[in-house]
């Protein structure tokens, strides 16, 4: 069991960044971020005697963190904060000298006004997966995955526009 275990938690401090990502994808603030992190770290290690090595452990541990997020969001909405972001941030002008970090918490805060499936398709794209893997990992279609993604992107830039954070 001890071996498990080491292996299991090697794995989850190897790929953590995903977690994080995931979380803060789906939820505002830093308490509902960690809250979320350490269900989807429960539910991988719930899940981790059925991984087989079939697919690559990301693969696999996408498919559980993304399932996870939905799941914990839609029982989480009586938290989700609706604010409108101009409320919540104040805008400023996004130039080459401002940092890296500022312009993905606009990001993020646009990401915010998706659906869950929308920010699970954003999130795989971000992370470079190609239409097949997004399909594989949210059990759609590839050409419905490439329509969706085409069309969560087309939104997600006037949704960008629409709050002043083009950069």
């Amino acid at each position: 069991m001890k071996e498990t275990e080491n292996a299991f938690l090697s794995l989850i401090n190897q790929h953590r960044a995903i977690i994080h990502k995931i979380s803060k994808m789906y939820m505002n603030g830093m308490e509902e971020q960690r809250d979320l992190f350490q269900e989807m770290v429960l539910q991988l290690w719930k899940a981790y005697p059925t991984f087989k090595g079939n697919c690559k452990f990301t693969t696999w541990m996408y498919r559980v963190c993304l399932n996870t997020a939905l799941i914990y969001f839609k029982k989480d909405s009586r938290k989700v904060d609706k604010t409108p972001l101009d409320e919540s941030i104040d805008i400023i002008d996004v130039n080459e000298s401002e940092g890296k970090e500022e312009k993905l918490a606009y990001l993020y805060n646009a990401v915010q006004e998706l659906n869950v499936v929308e920010k699970a398709l954003i999130f795989l794209f971000l992370e470079n997966q190609s239409h097949r893997e997004i399909a594989e990992n949210l059990g759609i279609s590839e050409v419905n995955a490439r329509v969706k993604l085409n069309r969560t992107k087309e939104k997600l830039q006037f949704i960008i526009k629409k709050n002043g954070y083009e950069f």
